[in-house]
């Protein structure tokens, strides 16, 4: 067994409903993001990526948020709705990228740029957040970074693909970025994505931003290889309504492999192949069927974090909720 498949014959045959029924009587809403195995995503209240369930998050009348996903976003869902409890199946799914900066490397790096408003990707800590002025996902990030005045200096973090794709897009020169990045998305680079559209001529391609690809997609673009019109570079909740869209016969797709569930949910008729097959997260897929029942009868695992952090990263969080069109299904 892999660690992108999960093998459910080991649970009881009524598993869903056992789930279903617990959550009722729990008096809890389960989230799940894009990138969870498909027997998550199915049975998940809402599925969507950081931004829509962050929207969500907030916005929920249940007593209690399961979030499944990795644990800066049940972090994000604590941070929004702090006063209701918040499970996250096994705390121990972390995120590559969101170590890659700390709160005192932020705070060192705002003290070399004065004045400069600090831009943080949400795939970040609680306490990172908390040093951040506007928080952004993928499907905002642009936006988010054009809202802020074009003669003032802004520190980009921690993605380094998604901050070289906001910086092309907005044209700032006076932008900084932090040299992190997903392992997994990084990992989709430039040859194995021309290798792909060579042999697929005449498929579509979906890219997300933060991929190691993204630079090689536009080229691919700029150079003729493949026609612009065919190419998209979009968040995971852009990838859905794309998905959703097209009529292309095949469709291309470079971010993490658990987001193909989805894509094939929204639309039967065309077939969507991950550039990179092994491009597979193994925090995201540490969140089992086995592991949500147990989360919901024992009330594991719970996500805590400190009054005063949560109150000043709510600030930056909310900032980046109230940009953008609200979507249930985008990141």
């Amino acid at each position: 067994m892999t660690e992108s498949t999960v093998n459910v014959d080991v649970l009881p045959g009524d598993w869903r409903e056992q789930v279903l029924a617990l959550a009722a009587e729990r008096d809890a809403v389960i989230l799940a993001h894009n990138y969870q195995v498909p027997e998550i995503q199915d049975i998940a209240h809402h599925v969507g990526d950081s931004l829509g369930l962050s929207r969500i998050a907030a916005q929920v009348e249940a007593s209690t948020i399961v979030f499944c996903g990795v644990h800066f976003m049940a972090e994000s869902a604590k941070i929004l709705a702090y006063d209701k409890t918040v499970l996250i199946p096994d705390a121990a799914a972390g995120c590559s990228l969101a170590e890659t900066i700390n709160g005192d490397q932020l705070r060192a790096w705002k003290a070399e740029h004065p004045g400069a408003v600090v831009v943080s990707y949400v795939n970040t800590t609680a306490e990172v957040k908390a040093e951040t002025d506007i928080c952004c996902t993928s499907s905002n990030a642009v936006e988010v970074v054009e809202s802020i005045p074009r003669d003032q200096e802004v520190l980009f973090l921690p993605d380094q693909f998604l901050g070289a794709h906001v910086q092309r897009l907005t044209g700032r020169d006076n932008m900084h970025i932090w040299m992190g990045e997903c392992h997994v998305h990084a990992g989709i680079n430039g040859a194995d994505l021309r290798a792909q559209v060579e042999a697929e001529p005449d498929a579509e391609l979906f890219v997300h931003p933060e991929c190691g690809c993204a630079t090689s997609a536009l080229y691919l673009v700029s150079s003729g290889v493949v026609p612009a019109e065919r190419t998209k570079v979009l968040s995971t909740g852009g990838m859905v309504d794309a998905a959703r869209a097209t009529t292309a016969a095949k469709v291309l797709v470079a971010t993490e492999t658990g987001m193909i569930h989805q894509l094939e949910k929204v639309n039967s008729t065309t077939e969507f192949v991950p550039v990179n097959r092994a491009a597979v997260c193994k925090y995201m897929k540490m969140i089992t069927p086995a592991k949500l029942l147990r989360s919901l009868r024992e009330g594991t695992d719970e996500v805590f974090v400190d009054r005063d952090i949560a109150d000043r990263a709510r600030r930056s969080v909310e900032r980046m909720i109230a940009i953008g069109t609200p979507s249930a299904t985008a990141e």
